[in-house]
């Protein structure tokens, strides 16, 4: 760990907090302070945000007519394919771990950093190798085979899909490294007194979705160097023309990526677990069924992916299985929205902005949630499967419930991140618009894909165009709404600091340090003595 001397204290002077010590760029790249790498985490994964929203807008754009608008068909083949690339393994992947879990973790734990400082700082920098790759091969042609690189056109289409794959598999080793770092530090480095169950919910989260990082991940990493193999030495793995199996690919690709999915969900659960008791005044209801639920999400995670299967051709026997699998899965997810309702039932509800995030999510989540169940019914799955609906349940759940939490997360961080507050009235100005412009946007997708809408279609017939028009001008409004966040936010930086300790009057660790937090978190090691959650009035409490 540094030593404070490192970041330019000397006695008798207050220590400095993390963003005014050592500010030259130096002290940045390497340094090996959790709350710096969290911020250089989080301006990295919005640039990939900003990139991956681009490509989206194009995409949108070219889905305004039938036929050319903008691009030809592999012009846009390559558009989405970097789209949904950027969007995963750039943005939603690492998101709320490494840029608001990395900050937040060791503070809500009483903790100075994480366990291991360089292995952090390590991560960061392979995600910038990894993510440099993937961005190269823009510069290369592009890829076309969607961010899936389903065989057998992966390894027989040109292209630098060798390059786009590498990049996957160095990124993973990032998520790797993370996970191994939370779950020494929730182990190792909580404060005295803090149990298991008096640590935050976001805690939580995190911890199963560390272990899913370092199961899953592996796996992804493996089959990814066997497509590398198969397109530069011809093995023969996946290719049936070299005696592989192209359903081999997919249950290696969907063993870890359905897993994948609960990586980005379940730290957005963990943001909300913090969200709504802190604005709804009220200690959270059933602290122990939403913590052991995030536990038993992690751990059935690993039994469905096969119902992005049913069609590949496996027995029925095993879509069965697969499908009631499907089914149990939901339950943890909807004993955490039952008891974030619960919270919220005849709480003094804020509606400030971290608040208004959290239920956007509640509604946004729920519907990608049913709409998973029509998914994973096997009658109805072979109707929807590759159709806009996909589309829509998968936005529903990633747009509408990671990125969602992930605006409430940055909403409710950000006076302690940056020491600044941002405008109210802007902010609910920008969820409104974000709630209007994503339903306008994606409710379509449902009507055009219970239609037979095929996914990832460069033309369409004339009967989808109404829906593909309402749901372009949707995007336009949801990239305002995005914007004025960036503008309002950014904005908050130009100003002296104004956030107090706790401006939203919560409990957790966090909120008893200054905004910003000084280098080492905290003057002295603090003493946990009741939970997170604990809304009760102080004298009802002593």
């Amino acid at each position: 760990m540094q030593k404070i001397e490192e970041f330019g204290a000397r006695r008798g002077e207050v220590p400095p907090n993390y963003l005014t010590a050592s500010r030259g760029w130096r002290s940045w790249i390497f340094t090996l302070d959790h709350k710096r790498i969290g911020v250089m985490y989080l301006w990295s994964v919005l640039a990939a945000f900003l990139l991956g929203g681009i490509f989206a807008m194009l995409v949108r754009l070219e889905l305004l007519s039938p036929g050319k608008t903008l691009m030809e068909a592999d012009q846009y083949n390559r558009a989405f394919t970097l789209h949904g690339a950027i969007m995963i393994f750039l943005f939603i992947i690492p998101a709320i771990p490494a840029s608001l879990g990395n900050f937040a973790l060791p503070i809500m734990l009483g903790a100075k950093d994480v366990a291991f400082p360089r292995l952090n700082l390590a991560s960061y920098w392979i995600y910038v190798i990894g993510a440099s790759m993937a961005l190269a091969s823009m510069f290369f042609g592009g890829v076309d085979t969607g961010w899936t690189f389903y065989t057998p056109y992966s390894t027989a289409t040109t292209g630098p899909v060798s390059l786009l794959t590498l990049a996957a598999f160095v990124l993973g080793f990032s998520s790797i490294f993370t996970g191994i770092n939370f779950i020494a530090t929730i182990h190792k480095l909580r404060a005295p007194g803090m149990s298991w169950f008096k640590m935050p919910l976001f805690a939580w989260a995190l911890y199963a979705t560390s272990i899913i990082q370092i199961l899953a991940t592996p796996v992804l990493g493996i089959t990814l160097l066997l497509i590398v193999m198969e397109r530069a030495f011809r093995v023969g793995i996946f290719d049936p023309a070299l005696g592989g199996d192209p359903v081999l690919f997919q249950h290696f690709f969907w063993f870890y990526s359905h897993p994948a999915v609960y990586i980005m969900i379940l730290p957005a659960m963990g943001i909300i677990s913090e969200v709504i008791p802190a604005f709804s005044r009220k200690t959270i209801f059933g602290y122990k069924a939403i913590a052991y639920s995030s536990v038993a999400i992690a751990f059935i995670s690993f039994l469905v992916w096969g119902h992005h299967m049913f069609t590949s051709g496996q027995s029925p026997l095993a879509s069965a299985v697969f499908s009631f699998l499907t089914f149990l899965v939901a339950i943890p997810s909807a004993i955490k929205v039952f008891n974030w309702v619960a919270t919220m039932y005849r709480g003094s509800i804020d509606l400030k902005a971290p608040m208004l995030y959290g239920i956007m999510f509640l509604l946004l989540f729920a519907i990608g949630g049913l709409t998973g169940l029509f998914l994973g019914a096997l009658s109805v799955d072979v109707h929807l499967h590759d159709t806009y609906f996909v589309v829509a349940h998968f936005h529903f759940v990633m747009m509408g419930g990671v990125t969602i939490a992930f605006l409430a997360g940055l909403h409710y961080w950000w006076p302690k991140m940056f020491g600044r507050l941002y405008s109210e009235k802007w902010a609910r100005v920008a969820a409104l618009l974000i709630f209007v412009g994503f339903n306008v946007t994606f409710l379509p997708q449902f009507l055009m894909g219970s239609r037979g809408m095929p996914r990832r279609y460069y033309n369409y017939v004339a009967e989808f165009q109404p829906l593909h028009t309402v749901s372009t001008i949707g995007s336009w409004i949801l990239a305002v709404g995005l914007f004025l966040v960036a503008a309002y936010l950014l904005a908050s930086l130009r100003k002296a600091p104004d956030a107090p300790a706790n401006p939203w009057d919560a409990r957790g660790l966090e909120w008893t340090t200054p905004s910003p937090p000084p280098v080492h978190n905290f003057d002295t090691t603090p003493v946990v003595t009741r939970g997170p959650y604990d809304y009760r009035p102080q004298e009802v409490v002593a």
